[in-house]
């Protein structure tokens, strides 16, 4: 990948953003302070993009996810899912966008101990009140690979399986966006590329729009376009010249990894801001 130049334009396109953010802020009040962590951010993502938000820690990176997620709210601005204004509804509102337009996928997978595979995924149709949810929650399930295993607790599965799960579940509504906050993070090496590999395969294949949220400059190189956040700004917008296919390039030793970390996040901006 290239490296990231500060504030470059993406290309023009005709297709409807399925997310489009304009001039988004976020302060925290705290006692008489105010902590300003998003500082105008202004973003427009499209169907079937793969896309990765990258930034070092307290560049507001979590904060915008959660804001994409309708978790949270901006202080001012405006974000608009599909067309519609999320950016002032009510708690209520924000729990139905959650539940039809966006799916999530955590590091944590976020599973319920005492339930199996097929029950899991059936949870947002069940919020939702679809009927044939299992149908729905095997097809999503089979989708990733899991089809023999939809009756499984989480505690029969390894981690890239409950992983998968997590990816089922966020799937199985047929959601505008996928969010994928560190999806790799709690697993080994093999097990993060065939996640990995299914997340390229589903937005291949189906078309799925996919934001991945991470630190991790290995994993952004697996993605079409990279957003890089700083001081809650964001500094640089690219497209990935040749997205790594998974499983294909071994990742470099970590001595590697960490001298392309600070290349990239301390040394990629414009050559003003370090004087």
């Amino acid at each position: 990948m290239t490296r990231p130049a500060p504030n470059r334009q993406m290309p023009p396109t005709r297709k409807k953003a399925v997310i489009d953010i304009r001039n988004i802020t976020k302060t925290y009040q705290m006692g008489t302070f105010e902590l300003k962590v998003l500082k105008g951010v202004t973003l427009k993502i499209y169907p079937g993009e793969f896309l990765s938000i990258m930034g070092p820690s307290g560049s507001g990176k979590s904060t915008l996810m959660n804001i994409l997620g309708a978790l949270d709210t901006p202080s001012s601005g405006k974000y608009f899912l599909d067309g519609e204004d999320v950016s002032q509804l009510s708690e209520d509102q924000l729990a139905r966008i959650r539940n039809q337009k966006i799916g999530f996928v955590f590091q944590s997978f976020n599973l319920l101990k005492r339930t199996e595979a097929l029950r899991q995924v059936e949870l947002p149709l069940i919020y939702s009140g679809v009927r044939n949810r299992s149908r729905l929650a095997k097809r999503a399930l089979e989708s990733v690979g899991l089809g023999q295993r939809i009756d499984h607790l989480p505690s029969e599965l390894s981690g890239g399986q409950q992983q998968r799960v997590a990816i089922a579940r966020a799937l199985v509504t047929s959601p505008s966006v996928v969010l994928a906050d560190e999806p790799t993070g709690n697993l080994d090496s093999r097990s993060g590329t065939e996640v990995m590999q299914i997340f390229q395969r589903l937005n291949q294949q189906q078309g799925i729009t996919t934001v991945f949220v991470t630190h991790d400059p290995w994993i952004a190189r697996h993605t079409q376009r990279v957003i890089m956040l700083r001081d809650g700004k964001i500094i640089a917008d690219e497209r990935v010249k040749e997205p790594l296919v998974a499983g294909e390039v071994e990742r470099p030793s970590d001595a590697e990894e960490l001298q392309g970390i600070f290349d990239e996040t301390y040394y990629g901006g414009d050559e003003s801001e370090y004087t």
